[in-house]
């Protein structure tokens, strides 16, 4: 396959599942996510790791390479744990990341994820709850993704995920950016200081 790499499997989903049960309304406490991206309108989500505002400057947000753990997110330290892991064992330094439960009969709209941010980094998905297996179709690749299984995909690719089974499906969703692409991200974020300045 070119648009799809597993990384792991057979990763013991229960403390992730017990970790977002226990928090009061989590699904409710975050709805930019159905309420300002069109083709997500029908997922929720739980916030872990955000853009940094401070860090815009003047840029589009899907150009903004910073990023940071949300206030919410020391409410699920398992699933804070499991990203800096796979960051460490990869090589790559962290960047945004969420939890993300689709419905059963909701679907993600194809879309490609555009923008500097995402060009330079790897999408990865984390399935915590599946019953059917979590269908997604990147370019002309269409997989069944399985409870406990780690993906990488290639999201600049047109993409799109449909929920066809009877239950919830949840995935923990987060970027990663690959050593050999930091060089360029700094360059980038320069750039984008030096002409805010330039400008004031």
């Amino acid at each position: 396959m070119k648009y799809f790499k597993k990384i792991r499997s057979d990763v013991d989903v229960s403390p992730f599942l017990e970790e977002i049960a226990s928090v009061d309304d989590a699904w409710a406490q975050a709805t930019g996510r159905q309420d300002k991206i069109a083709v997500q309108r029908e997922a929720l989500a739980i916030p872990l790791r955000g853009l940094r505002k401070s860090m815009i400057l003047g840029r589009k947000r899907r150009d903004v390479h910073e990023s940071r753990w949300t206030t919410g997110s020391i409410k699920f330290p398992v699933a804070r744990s499991f990203i800096e892991d796979v960051a460490r064992e990869l090589d790559a330094d962290m960047s945004r990341a969420k939890i993300v439960c689709l419905p059963a009969g909701r679907r993600v709209y194809p879309h490609i994820d555009r923008g500097e941010y995402y060009r330079f980094r790897g999408r990865y998905h984390f399935v915590l709850k599946s019953t059917a297996g979590s269908w997604l179709k990147a370019g002309d690749e269409e997989i069944r993704m399985k409870e406990g299984e780690l993906w990488w995909f290639d999201n600049d690719q047109m993409h799109e995920a449909f929920n066809d089974g009877d239950e919830d499906r949840i995935h923990i969703i987060f970027d990663l950016l690959p050593a050999d692409m930091r060089a360029n991200a700094a360059t980038a974020t320069e750039k984008a200081r030096a002409k805010l300045e330039k400008a004031a």
